[in-house]
């Protein structure tokens, strides 16, 4: 039997359905959940009664929501990076000196996911949180990771990921992003001018090995009227560099 149609994998795409569909909407009632999923109702209250009971998903009132269990699990995958544990400290000093977000980013099945995000005394509440995940190309911190990127991975991220857009700042011409990556490894850091999210800027830089392998970006984000003239342009881009250039010595030593 051909394993999409296995009904045993199609019951594990539902409940992974639902996770993402419950995300989404911050929760959702029974009701809810059978008109977003477009499955009879028995079948959708046997998932949420066998995910509850596995303690995956908890009653709100009427509405079901992701449980706590998910944060051991993405904290368990956490404590698994080395980049993670390295590079800890130096995005909190980098939060602390700069007074907005700093955070770090590494790419999975060609998707930006956040892994560390720590905030300094100015920055202002984001919509950004650890673990989340973004197309690569809406973020200075995705787009200095793809400058550094082979051809070949390149290629089977847009193909695969497309470019849609975040804003209406969003690179979504497959010719402009290739200039700007050109432009990136040029000066050796990435900025984002309200290309995800309106009214915030960022600047990044890459995390390299010795072989040049690209594992990760480190980012200050902040909001528009801080992120300006010689504090976007020269401060914060020598700041994030420097603590790129701390974490890569690190990698390679410890």
């Amino acid at each position: 039997m051909d394993a999409c149609h296995d009904p045993k994998i199609r019951a594990t795409a539902v409940s992974f359905r639902i996770f993402d569909c419950l995300k989404d909407h911050d929760g959702l009632t029974l009701t809810e959940l059978v008109e977003e999923l477009d499955k009879p109702t028995s079948t959708v209250h046997d998932h949420l009664q066998t995910l509850t009971d596995l303690g995956y998903l908890v009653r709100e009132g009427d509405k079901y929501v992701i449980s706590m269990k998910f944060l051991e699990l993405g904290g368990y995958a956490r404590t698994r990076s080395r980049l993670c544990r390295i590079a800890e400290s130096e995005i909190r000093d980098l939060a602390l000196d700069v007074g907005d977000h700093a955070n770090l980013m590494v790419e999975e099945n060609g998707l930006g996911v956040f892994l560390l995000k720590r905030k300094g005394d100015e920055a202002l509440a984001l919509d950004t949180f650890e673990g989340k995940r973004v197309h690569l190309h809406t973020t200075a911190l995705g787009k200095s990771m793809l400058a550094y990127m082979g051809e070949d991975r390149f290629d089977r991220i847009i193909e695969d990921r497309g470019l849609p857009a975040a804003t209406e700042n969003t690179i979504t011409d497959e010719g402009e992003l290739r200039a700007e990556l050109d432009a990136i490894r040029e000066q050796g850091y990435a900025t984002d001018d309200e290309e995800r999210l309106e009214g915030i800027r960022c600047v990044a830089a890459p995390i390299r090995t010795t072989g040049d392998e690209v594992v990760g970006a480190v980012s200050v984000s902040g909001i528009k009227s801080r992120m300006r003239g010689d504090h976007f342009r020269e401060r914060v881009p020598q700041k994030v560099l420097s603590t790129v250039n701390v974490v890569e010595v690190n990698l390679r030593h410890q």
